[in-house]
């Protein structure tokens, strides 16, 4: 390497050339901390490694998830790979589409090139009228496997979840503080165990903050399709009842409950107070700005990670479920009763 391109990375990192050439001839004598130093900047000036160098990878390791459209799911991806990356291993993402390839297509295509685990993030293991023999057979063959947002008790893995019922008392507990009493909820398909847990969490919290009796809070569920499309089909009915708010089982789910809203002449918050679910990218940008109730995406896509990666190398890690508490993000898509 040129004396030129020596001095650049030298100065990139911080370091003497001298320092620099040792980095490069594998000599010894240099931190670890001052050895990365260099090889970051001799990757930001776009100078190509010396072979013995480059990173070797540790394994392949598969991320199945589904559709990106929303985007808590890149969210998740990108913690999910760039730790995975930091950790040596390479992630090899498989999104799902309508007319794409299946979740078992996707497993057998990872199977195929001899990947060291799988995570699966909100994928067949939370349908519970979905087969989970599948997943079973993938421990029986001893792959490591970790799952996000979902529980199997009979599948011997770590499980990483949002606590769900704990999110829905957050936002139904936030509306009840700001004087409202007649409070939709709008989520997907039941048969989803992430809407049955935040079912169950709106249900109890309705019941013992509001008094309500059973029938009375069944009044106030919708279950639609996730989505804005879903989100808009389940407000039409609600707001047919009255309601003054509505809390959402996703935040894409929220938009479309604005978009009802709005198509009807109302105003969010003044008329209608929606909170969303997830805290997904871009959220705060909305109009208005969407209050939600945040999953940790951080804490969760790291804990998939190093539980993944404990399994990997044969240590002994729980294999029970393991909750994360959200976080309610109050904005601007609510407000008092009636405005005042």
């Amino acid at each position: 390497m040129s004396r030129a391109r020596l001095a650049d990375i030298a100065v990139k990192a911080g370091v003497s050339e001298a320092t620099v050439s040792r980095v490069l001839n594998g000599k010894p004598g240099v931190s670890e901390e001052t050895r990365q130093a260099v090889l970051t900047a001799l990757d930001v000036l776009g100078f190509e490694r010396p072979s013995r160098l480059r990173r070797r990878s540790a394994g392949l390791v598969g991320l199945v998830m589904p559709e990106l459209i929303n985007p808590i799911f890149p969210a998740f991806a990108q913690v999910i790979e760039s730790t995975l990356s930091q950790r040596g291993y390479t992630p090899v993402l498989c999104t799902q589409s309508p007319s794409g390839a299946t979740e078992d297509e996707y497993v057998e295509m990872l199977l195929e090139r001899g990947v060291s685990g799988i995570i699966f993030v909100s994928g067949l293991h939370a349908d519970t009228g979905a087969d989970h023999t599948r997943y079973q057979a993938l421990v029986e063959r001893n792959l490591p496997v970790v799952f996000l947002n979902g529980f199997l008790p009979g599948v011997d893995a770590p499980f990483i979840s949002s606590d769900e019922f704990a999110a829905m008392e957050l936002a139904v507990s936030h509306l009840v503080d700001l004087g409202h009493r007649r409070i939709g909820f709008a989520s997907g398909a039941a048969r989803f165990l992430v809407v049955q847990r935040k079912l169950a969490g709106y249900r109890t919290t309705m019941k013992a903050q509001l008094g309500l009796s059973d029938g009375q809070v069944d009044e106030l569920v919708e279950l639609s399709m996730f989505g804005v499309e879903g989100g808009a089909a389940a407000a039409q009915p609600l707001l047919d009842k009255g309601v003054s708010a509505v809390v959402c089982g996703s935040d894409m789910m929220a938009l479309g409950v604005i978009r009802a809203a709005r198509q009807r002449g109302l105003s969010v918050p003044g008329d209608l107070s929606v909170v969303g679910y997830d805290d997904a990218p871009m959220m705060e940008f909305t109009d208005p700005p969407l209050t939600t109730v945040r999953q940790p995406v951080g804490a969760m896509g790291l804990a998939a990670v190093q539980a993944l990666l404990e399994e990997i190398r044969g240590h002994v890690t729980p294999h029970t479920e393991f909750l994360f508490r959200p976080e309610l993000v109050v904005r601007g898509s609510t407000g008092p009763l009636n405005g005042r």
